[in-house]
């Protein structure tokens, strides 16, 4: 496959999960404003912009929310929902004869919407975040059900798993940070306050479980009981969780292995081996020993290894010397 391919299919779909990434994050992020009492409401948006990897300046910090807001449909913003699914749209048009029709006219369609809610004065911005999230989800089944599983449809799950490996890490990490407590052991009254709903501190692990669409699935596997341990266990650990990191990359993995074939083999064995390492990095980790040492640093080394990752791919499918190419 070609290196220009490769790259762009990789990139569609980075750029299409994070937009449905930050769609989902933001969304429950104003369902919890709803529920929540007295409070900054910059304070609570701060917090959604550094889980999301959004560096605010000091002099920002006062306005969080008006920064969030760009974060839906300010095409000025390169981190924007509009902006990344414009981004995704032109990656796809560059190999539009390798794509099938059906993913090319969806992400087209996902496109136009939300070309039209941003030039839209009046627009409902939970329905705007609803719909690009079903249409994220749309062109992952499509895209699955109407493409060949070869090299091309493997650079798809790379980007895909790699670029949610990365958010929910940053998100994770982001909330642990700001809850040392969560780190320790929890005293009894703590989390007997939790288990009422109406308590602050209750909806904000709420919002984290919903923000990586798992509260109905941590349900089914500890019960309706928020415990910060298990949350994070659920979140980082779970094998068979599609949104927990220990999947994204076991996915990942499973995708660097099936690309290239036996084409510069030296360099695809080191990243097989560097994306191993991440698996096995979350396949041997144990929830008790991480929150001893810290969940923080523990989240920390798994995006540096997804740096590792990326530029791996890169150096051997992407930006290759063209001696390696050459076979010299």
């Amino acid at each position: 496959m070609l290196s220009r391919v490769a790259d762009s299919l990789y990139w569609m779909s980075r750029y299409l999960e994070r937009a449905e990434h930050t769609a989902r994050v933001i969304n429950v992020q104003l369902n919890l404003m709803l529920e929540r009492g007295a409070g900054s409401d910059d304070e609570y948006w701060a917090r959604v912009l550094n889980s999301l990897g959004v560096q605010m300046a000091a002099d920002e910090a006062t306005h969080a929310q008006t920064l969030a807001v760009s974060l839906v449909r300010d095409t000025a913003h390169r981190a924007s929902i509009v902006s990344s699914i414009i981004a995704a749209r032109e990656n796809a048009r560059q190999v539009r004869e390798q794509i099938s029709s059906e993913m090319w006219e969806q992400l087209n369609r996902l496109f136009h919407s939300v070309r039209r809610a941003h030039s839209e004065a009046a627009w409902d911005a939970r329905e705007f975040l609803q719909s690009v999230k079903e249409g994220a989800h749309l062109f992952q089944g499509i895209t699955d059900s109407t493409m060949t599983h070869g090299e091309g449809w493997q650079f798809i799950q790379a980007g895909r798993f790699l670029e949610r490996t990365v958010s929910v890490s940053t998100l994770v990490g982001s909330f642990f940070r700001e809850r040392p407590v969560a780190s320790r052991s929890i005293p009894q009254s703590m989390l007997q306050s939790m288990k009422e709903e109406g308590d602050p501190e209750h909806l904000e692990w709420l919002g984290l479980l919903r923000s990586c669409t798992a509260f109905e699935a941590y349900c089914k596997a500890y019960t309706a009981d928020l415990k910060p341990e298990r949350v994070a266990e659920f979140l980082v650990l779970h094998p068979g969780f599609p949104h927990s990191i220990r999947f994204s990359a076991a996915a990942l993995e499973g995708a660097v292995k099936e690309i290239g074939g036996e084409a510069r083999s030296r360099g695809k064995s080191r990243l097989e081996r560097i994306a191993g390492r991440l698996h096995a990095t979350l396949s041997f980790g144990q929830i008790d020993e991480i929150m001893t040492s810290g969940l923080d640093a523990y989240l920390d080394t798994v995006l540096r290894q997804c740096g590792h990752v990326h530029s791996a791919l890169y150096q051997t499918h992407i930006a290759y010397p063209i001696e390696a190419a050459l076979g010299a």
